[in-house]
């Protein structure tokens, strides 16, 4: 038999309720009063919550248990205690949001390594970290993105010698004809030579470089031929507007002619310019190669990008987040490394398919821009405390292992 108790009962009628059922091995209703504040149905009975009464817990108690009521409610009462305390952790933990922005479009090496940094931190963290990317110029210019990450806007960035302005030293990531070849640029990037030009950097900026990759060596592309020495003097060549490329430029007998690279196209289609240097990636990118089909591997500088971050979030890391920052950062610059130099040999047989040409410079070619370098190098000197130390340390991996 089923009773309802569906009409308000004050404290005395739940009493006698129970009393009245005593000796049945049925369900039993007991009033909260009776067992710290909580109201039992114990079987077929089924019993709504009198006013006054509390809540309802549903529990079937043999007629014999009935004494060891309190203490399964207490037992009850500890294990939700102790699923809520463990709860607790994982509900305040939540996915941080990095926010990294870089100046390059979709598809080059720089914002590739942007993402691959954000694929590894998520999985070396166990998706701890989220990391947001930013590229193509969204979060406003270089000067503009480096600025908000100085500040605690953004968390990171990624950029070049953009931030000499800070640390002179830091031009000297793209010193003119330094290195001889990937493998080597890369040695002195992972060793001495990485840590010599960041010397006091993060004091002065705010910033802590987390690792230096690649975006291609630098090679001239002009309307005709470039055989000789006497075919590079004289000629007018875009070049960007950051005095170590003007210097440069000038050293090697070249009239530069500073100007955004988006300018170039039409620069070319009205005989202001000659041609200019690039990457291969950007030659390809831009088929340049159409316009003006002569590629001179002359690799006179490497260009050279590196994440940022901003060094108070950083400090505020647990020592475990850190290395995850720091092995991310790693992974995605040896990412890098290879996947520019295996561009680079598809970048130069789309330009022959194209129909454009892709020499060789002689070696009395090679020799004279080496000099015209070095030459350049009394730029750093004038303004680089350790420039000596760092030339020096480049020049010794060279030949490294």
């Amino acid at each position: 038999m089923t009773r309802s108790l569906s009409k308000a009962y004050d404290k005395n009628k739940c009493i006698r309720l129970f009393s009245r059922h005593r000796g049945r091995t049925g369900p039993r209703i007991l009033h909260p009063d009776r067992l710290d504040g909580l109201f039992y149905e114990t079987g077929g009975l089924t019993g709504q919550r009198p006013s006054g009464c509390g809540k309802v817990l549903l529990i079937s108690i043999p007629n014999q248990q009935r004494w060891m009521m309190k203490r399964i409610v207490a037992l009850l009462l500890a294990c939700a205690f102790v699923m809520g305390a463990l709860a607790a952790p994982a509900m305040a933990a939540k996915t941080v949001v990095i926010k990294i922005a870089g100046m390059k479009p979709e598809g080059e090496p720089e914002t590739i390594g942007m993402h691959k940094f954000g694929q590894y931190l998520k999985e070396l963290s166990g998706g701890k970290y989220e990391v947001q990317v930013f590229p193509n110029s969204t979060l406003g210019k270089e000067d503009a993105y480096i600025a908000s990450t100085r500040k605690g806007i953004i968390q990171m960035c990624a950029t070049g010698t953009q931030t000499s302005a800070l640390h002179p030293a830091m031009a000297m990531l793209e010193t003119p004809m330094l290195y001889d070849s990937y493998d080597h640029a890369r040695r002195a990037m992972e060793g001495e030579t990485f840590k010599l030009i960041n010397e006091g950097f993060t004091e002065k900026s705010g910033l802590r470089t987390l690792n230096a990759f690649p975006l291609g060596f630098r090679h001239f592309y002009t309307k005709k031929p470039l055989n000789g020495i006497d075919d590079v003097k004289g000629l007018r060549m875009r070049v960007p507007n950051i005095p170590l490329y003007t210097n440069f430029a000038k050293e090697c007998g070249i009239s530069g002619q500073p100007m955004p690279f988006a300018e170039v196209p039409s620069a070319l289609d009205q005989g202001v310019i000659d041609g200019g240097d690039s990457p291969l990636s950007d030659i390809v990118a831009l088929k340049m190669y159409e316009i003006t089909p002569q590629i001179t591997l002359t690799g006179h500088i490497l260009v050279i990008h590196s994440l940022y971050i901003n060094e108070k979030f950083y400090q505020s890391l647990p020592e475990q987040d850190k290395a995850w920052f720091n092995e991310a950062a790693k992974r995605a610059a040896d990412d890098i490394w290879q996947m520019v130099e295996e561009g680079d040999a598809k970048a130069i047989e789309t330009i022959k398919a194209a129909k454009g040409s892709v020499n060789t410079p002689s070696k009395e070619f090679h020799d004279y821009m080496v000099e015209a370098g070095k030459r350049s190098w009394k730029l750093f000197y004038d303004t680089v405390p350790n420039a000596k130390e760092i030339l020096e340390s480049a020049a010794s991996y060279r030949d490294a292992k």
